[in-house]
């Protein structure tokens, strides 16, 4: 006969404990954890359906993780900052020609329910707020992109 030493955990529970460290840790993010990696499956999602090379979703992490950690999301605009850093993902690492980058437009918009015309402004806003910084050393980008390979 075999016994467990570990005592199940409702899922929510752990989700609640979870989120409860990473505020402890983190005061002056104003999301949870569990959204936070929500918004990262979505973003992993629907850069698949557009074809997206893993490296490029993982330079989107990359960015999104900078801003999330900056405290610059919020409840109101952290759907259009994952956009944000997915669409310049694709333009600084993939060849995309204009109906490319159109059809991603569309599936982003369509994905996460957000309007183009507020789009455009934010890119400017985070390509700010990265200080321009799209390039990435390779430490960056690396254990994102060995995760999602992983992850198939």
């Amino acid at each position: 006969m075999t016994t467990t030493v570990i005592e199940y955990v409702k899922p929510s529970d752990l989700k609640k404990d979870m989120n409860e460290t990473f505020k402890e840790k983190f005061p002056h993010i104003k999301l949870t954890l569990s959204k936070i990696r929500s918004l990262k499956r979505e973003m992993r999602a629907v850069s698949e359906e557009c074809g997206l090379q893993p490296v490029t979703i993982a330079m989107a992490f990359v960015y999104f993780e900078k801003l999330v950690l900056q405290g610059r999301l919020n409840k109101q605009n952290r759907k259009l900052v994952a956009v944000a850093c997915v669409l310049l993902a694709a333009k600084i690492s993939s060849d995309l020609r204009k109906p490319e980058v159109k059809q991603l437009i569309d599936k982003l918009e369509e994905r996460f329910r957000i309007n183009r015309r507020e789009l455009i402004p934010l890119e400017v806003s985070v390509l700010v707020a990265l200080e321009m910084g799209l390039y990435l050393p390779e430490s960056k980008v690396m254990p994102h992109y060995r995760r999602l390979v992983q992850q198939g």
